[in-house]
């Protein structure tokens, strides 16, 4: 049980908790830690909101580095395919941001790295959009490139600038802590929006829990980026039970 002390401490009382929560896997920590109690979802509940309009750094040996990657027209990743869904993993090379590892892919992307770590350009897709969201996931546990992933990855909107004003916070210790990305469902792709769902494991103290992350995606400068549709909340996460429902999918 968490003290009162602790409870001080906690990013839930800080206004950076804001856009940690964002960040899923820390907030996956943060609630084991101090005992908070995350929403179960039922693995089938289908309903989700519509998406509206190193240790700390990894070197990808799949993409190429360019400090131009963010300029509007820069990614353009061949293969753009504008309805579908996706029900089987594609396939992909794993690469590690700390101890979490991500995917790539030469076809899907991401194509490009920023001179701050962020990696981009992902293909107009299925594939692309579930990349996209799988980066994400990543990328929000460092709190090196942080910022600038936040800079790129959200959409454009006013919810936007409320989500980059409270800025990332501090205060959550991720170490001894190991998160994995366990399966995907696509919810839903038309090739100007998608919603991803990805199921993340993360493991502390022998504890492990088992969580989705639904990134509401739209295409916007030529690359998928995570349109905010509750700055308090930018990624609608819960706990569930297992991974019934979901494509297998991870290292």
């Amino acid at each position: 049980m968490a003290t009162d002390e602790t409870n001080q401490q906690s990013p839930f009382t800080r206004p950076g908790f804001l856009v940690a929560a964002a960040f899923v896997v820390i907030l996956v920590v943060v609630g084991i830690v101090l005992g908070v109690n995350a929403t179960t979802r039922d693995s089938d509940e289908p309903g989700v909101a519509s998406p509206s309009s190193a240790d700390s750094t990894s070197e990808p040996s799949a993409t190429t580095p360019s400090e131009d990657a963010t300029e509007t027209g820069a990614c353009r990743v061949e293969g753009e395919t504008l309805e579908g869904s996706l029900s089987t993993a594609p396939a992909v090379e794993w690469q590690y941001q700390g101890t979490m590892a991500f995917p790539t892919s030469d076809e899907f992307g991401p194509t490009q790295t920023t001179a701050e770590g962020v990696r981009t350009c992902f293909q107009r897709s299925p594939e692309g959009a579930l990349l996209a969201a799988a980066n994400g996931a990543a990328q929000a546990t460092d709190g090196e490139s942080i910022e600038a992933w936040l800079e790129y990855f959200l959409a454009e909107g006013p919810n936007r600038e409320a989500v980059l004003g409270a800025g990332p916070g501090s205060g959550s210790d991720t170490s001894g802590v190991r998160v994995q990305i366990a399966g995907f469902r696509m919810l839903n792709f038309d090739g100007d929006t998608a919603s991803v769902d990805v199921a993340l494991r993360a493991s502390i103290d022998g504890q492990t829990i088992t969580m989705s992350s639904v990134y509401a995606l739209v295409w916007e400068n030529d690359d998928w980026k995570m349109a905010v549709q509750d700055p308090d909340s930018p990624v609608d996460f819960a706990t569930i039970p297992d991974l019934s429902g979901y494509v297998p999918w991870g290292e």
